[in-house]
């Protein structure tokens, strides 16, 4: 299956199950007398617009490379996934604020839910966990930001309903006022996902580097190429999903251009191949200093 496809299945899929569980909540909260149940049924809602989102960011950073934009689209995959992770703080906060108003007006009755809301609460678990790893899945095939934030939004959905479902029960049990609390719990642990799926994005957006253990990875591959005496500079940089390298390696100074020029060219296929994930590796060829100072002496 090719990437358009993969991208419309998974879209199609978060669209529909969403829409579908977000009414079956919605009922079952409004029927059941619960509002974490009816906060649970807004956060499933919100998933919809931002699989929505998520569709467009990738469709968007697939376009090939063009005059404006000669380095390509892929930063708008991070685009999609901080507007991804600011939807998901929206409706995190949104959620907070309904249950601390019910905590806080003295002049409201609460009511103890109906058992309607607690099987709602368990169906959205099993399924919203169920989308959580089908997205991950390929998220990670398709190696997409947008998607992977996506997945988190049904996770955080699934965290949320676990919290709908621990109010809810507790409420059933005598105790109403652990309804609206679960709903300020479910807004803390949405955030929390807002969070990180924001500072990622963000991360990716200002050419930050990769991390240590690849940079040590990669330079380690790279040493074992023929020709290739020493690393004597190496950069990378995050650009949305892709990565760009900057590298400057130490050859033989004595060996013709042409071949100095076929060691660079040998070891930027080999990384690119290696390593999907970086869309170009600059290289810059540099005289092996240590040899000549070697050959200084020898002559003298």
């Amino acid at each position: 299956m090719d990437e358009k496809k993969i991208v419309k299945q998974i879209s199609r899929v978060g669209i529909l199950g969403n829409i579908v569980l977000a009414g079956f909540k919605l009922a079952a909260g409004l029927l059941g007398k619960s509002g974490a149940m009816v906060s649970d049924a807004v956060h499933s809602l919100s998933d919809v617009f931002a699989t929505f989102v998520a569709y467009i960011g990738v469709r968007l950073a697939g376009q090939e490379e063009d005059a404006e934009h000669p380095y390509g689209h892929e930063r708008l995959e991070c685009v999609a996934a901080l507007i991804l992770g600011l939807i998901l703080a929206g409706t995190g906060l949104g959620i907070g604020w309904s249950g601390l108003t019910k905590l806080f007006d003295k002049n409201q009755t609460l009511a103890v839910p109906t058992l309607l809301p607690l099987i709602a609460a368990v169906v959205s678990i099993i399924v919203k966990e169920g989308m959580f790893w089908y997205t991950m899945h390929y998220a990670k095939k398709l190696n997409s930001d947008a998607f992977k934030a996506d997945a988190w939004h049904h996770r955080s959905d699934a965290i949320s309903s676990i919290g709908a479902f621990i109010g809810i029960g507790m409420a059933k049990l005598g105790y109403p006022i652990m309804d609206p609390i679960a709903s300020v719990i479910i807004c803390l642990f949405i955030l929390k996902v807002a969070y990180e799926i924001s500072m990622d994005a963000i991360d990716k957006m200002l050419d930050t580097s990769c991390d240590s253990e690849f940079e040590e990875e990669l330079k380690n591959f790279i040493e074992k190429q023929n020709g290739v005496n020493r690393i004597d500079l190496l950069h990378t940089r995050l650009f949305g999903n892709k990565i760009y390298v900057d590298l400057e390696i130490a050859v033989d100074p004595y060996i013709s251009l042409i071949d100095a020029h076929e060691i660079a060219e040998s070891v930027h296929s080999s990384v690119e191949k290696q390593y999907p994930n970086i869309k170009h590796i600059m290289i810059h060829v540099n005289p092996d200093e240590e040899i000549m100072k070697e050959s200084t002496i020898i002559h003298e």
